[in-house]
């Protein structure tokens, strides 16, 4: 006579009772006609009205903040400091060279100065070649000295005068190019004023701090987000429609909006705008909707859901949504399952254009 250790009597009895109790429950119910509102579903976030990111526009060390969220804050208030020695260094330099090139362009500059000395030289040479050769025509005219000495005297003359005007164009060439200089110093000044002013970071529009992403002794990278600002009154909710539905949504539709922080509570909005960029990442589309209701609820970032109404329908042949199948397969009583064609479905309803009617009696199985 086998002989059954009480432990595994005890475990057998349970595996029956749980068995027992995971036994499957047939439901049947037929289709229903019933008023429907056809709804596209979307999940979203708030987000305040002229809303932008704060970032850095170089590199280093915050030495200053003068913000907390939730702050109201001016146009143009001076919000971050930032520390970066390089661009003190480049600013110092710059300026340096700026007083050396206008110095260069100075008629007192060593440069011009010396080339006016060697201009007079030149000048008084021209002169004295010039009575030369008054001296030495007459000279030649008496036919006192030979005609090769008073035409080396007029090509002296000649090459006198080239020298001048060697001189005064290395002169304008040289002033030329000391001003030249002088534009690019200041051109370079300029532009790292302008790269120092980045030092400072400074409000684009008035607005309150929603999100503060830096404190102070923070490093810092050029295109870092110190801060999160938008409208302190307006804030609406940033829907992702799936790019099947979007066709269905149109500007001026109501959306039934309930947030995450206070679920069981609808607001209604209205859609404002459709954004016609497509998100790669979430393979969605963009809306905008406008609150009709007053939020008692404004943090930026809250997620939400929405419901787009788009549309109501009369005397829709409907069933309870958990009686569809994979595949819009529905179990028909005596027959199995059959293939029907939907439409609107909702949490709870799925519409039935084609495959049953009314008088139609179908199956779902649940667990007791």
């Amino acid at each position: 006579m086998l002989t059954i250790n009480p432990v595994y009597k005890i475990l057998i009895t349970i595996v029956i009772l749980l068995l027992s109790g995971c036994a499957k429950k047939t439901i049947e119910t037929r289709p229903i006609r019933k008023n429907i509102t056809e709804t596209v579903f979307a999940s979203g976030v708030l987000v305040p009205d002229n809303q932008y990111n704060l970032t850095s526009l170089t590199d280093g060390y915050i030495v200053k903040i003068n913000f907390e969220e939730g702050d109201i804050i001016k146009k143009g208030s001076l919000l971050a400091l930032i520390e970066n020695e390089q661009l003190d260094i480049n600013l110092k330099s710059s300026n340096q060279l700026l007083s050396i090139a206008s110095s260069n362009t100075n008629s007192e500059s060593p440069a011009l100065k010396q080339i006016e000395a060697n201009i007079q030289m030149a000048e008084n040479k021209i002169k004295q070649d010039k009575i030369q050769v008054e001296r030495f025509k007459k000279l030649y005219e008496l036919e006192s000295i030979p005609k090769v000495e008073y035409e080396n005297i007029l090509l002296a003359l000649k090459n006198s005068k080239a020298t001048l005007s060697a001189l005064l164009e290395s002169y304008e060439l040289i002033k030329q190019q000391a001003e030249q200089q002088l534009i690019i110093q200041r051109t370079q000044s300029d532009l790292n004023k302008s790269l120092k002013s980045n030092n400072e970071i400074r409000a684009i529009l008035e607005g309150k701090v929603y999100k503060k992403n830096k404190e102070l002794g923070d490093l810092t990278k050029k295109g870092d987000i110190i801060a999160t600002i938008g409208s302190p009154n307006k804030i609406y909710a940033l829907l992702s429609v799936d790019e099947s539905n979007i066709s269905k949504v149109k500007l001026n539709q109501k959306v039934v909006i309930q947030l995450n922080v206070t679920k069981g509570k609808n607001f209604l909005g209205i859609v404002k705008k459709i954004y016609p960029s497509f998100e790669e990442q979430s393979q969605s589309f963009s809306c905008r909707v406008e609150f009709i209701d007053k939020l008692d609820f404004n943090i930026s970032g809250t997620q939400l859901q929405g419901n787009i109404i788009i549309g109501d329908r009369k005397n829709v042949l409907v069933i309870p949504r958990n009686f569809l199948s994979y595949g819009n397969k529905v179990k028909l009583k005596n027959l199995g399952d059959v293939n029907v064609e939907t439409g609107f479905i909702s949490n709870d309803w799925v519409e039935i254009k084609k495959g049953l009617t009314d008088k139609s009696v179908i199956l779902t199985e649940n667990l007791k």
